[in-house]
């Protein structure tokens, strides 16, 4: 473990705290680090104030000075980023479609991760039959596929983001489940785990006060993986036509541009929703690879 393992001190619940706290400024370490971070937060401002700072709505038909709609319109003081062939401004569907791909990426995180950690700590500490019953349930999520279960889900319960948040959460978790366990099958055999097993603590607080803290950092790079992934799933259904209808996002965008056949030639509509995509999911990447780097030394 690395120098922010949490030292066996009475103060447990501060040591918590600080080790939080070390962990959120652990990216801006290095400047790969920094940069990802500045443009995550910045996705995330967007998310926040993109409907106020849109210069349209993003699904108002926009029509020329003859009273055609303007239909394809190439990039132009007026529009920015053009328009698509339903004649909305792309710049203002790429803003407002920010917020959706950061409610699914942190929303789904929260999930994947609260799952994920607490199979990993229950079935890894209890061992046994819980732990073989955990397991299979595990091994039964990594066989199931997911972009056709994704599809088949959110079409029984209709396409809409929660539905789609509900279908990744119920997936994503197996693999921070799997890697949570080992570490904790290690470090349940540690002396400070038997001594609060003698000293007669009950089974959570060893678990939440003893063991979780020290999975934290494994904790927080799945956090930041599973953003990326959510991001990417999301991105997918919605281009396979699955997306929620009533929410514009960047994979929404994308599938519009193929349904309409302009996907081809109208770049100005295809590439901002591209290009916000990698950015994104690359800043979330290199955010996890510090914290990776923190789990395995080895990789610095």
């Amino acid at each position: 473990m690395t120098d922010l393992a949490i030292a066996q001190t009475p103060s447990r619940r501060a040591s918590v705290l600080g080790t939080i706290g070390s962990l959120i400024a652990l990216p801006f370490r290095t400047w790969t680090g920094a940069i990802a971070s500045v443009i995550f937060l910045t996705f995330c401002v967007i998310a926040v104030i993109g409907p106020w700072i849109a210069p349209y709505s993003p699904n108002a038909n926009h029509f020329n000075a003859q009273g055609e709609l303007l239909r394809l319109a190439a990039p132009s003081a007026a529009h920015w980023l053009g328009t698509t062939y339903y004649g909305s401004d792309v710049l203002s569907q790429l803003i407002v479609g920010t917020r959706i791909v950061v409610i699914v990426g942190l929303t789904c995180a929260l999930f994947i991760t609260l799952i994920g950690t607490n199979v990993g700590l229950i079935s890894g500490y209890y061992g046994g039959r819980v732990d073989a019953v955990l397991m299979r349930i595990t091994d039964l999520a990594f066989g199931i596929p997911f972009i056709p279960f994704a599809v088949v889900l959110v079409a029984l319960l209709a396409p809409s983001t929660w539905n789609i948040i509900l279908t990744i959460s119920l997936l994503m978790w197996r693999t921070a489940a799997r890697v949570i366990r080992s570490q904790v099958l290690s470090l349940k055999q540690r002396a400070f785990v038997k001594a609060s097993q003698i000293a007669g603590a009950s089974d959570l607080r060893i678990i939440y006060l003893h063991l979780f803290p020290n999975v934290l950092p494994m904790t927080m790079l799945y956090v930041a993986f599973d953003i990326a992934w959510a991001v990417i799933a999301e991105a997918s259904v919605s281009f396979l036509g699955f997306g929620d209808p009533n929410q514009m996002s960047w994979g929404q965008m994308l599938y519009l541009a193929y349904l309409s056949g302009a996907i081809r030639h109208a770049w100005w509509w295809t590439i901002p929703p591209g290009v916000c995509l990698t950015l994104f999911v690359g800043s979330v990447f290199l955010i996890g690879r510090e914290f990776e780097k923190l789990t395995n030394p080895k990789l610095a």
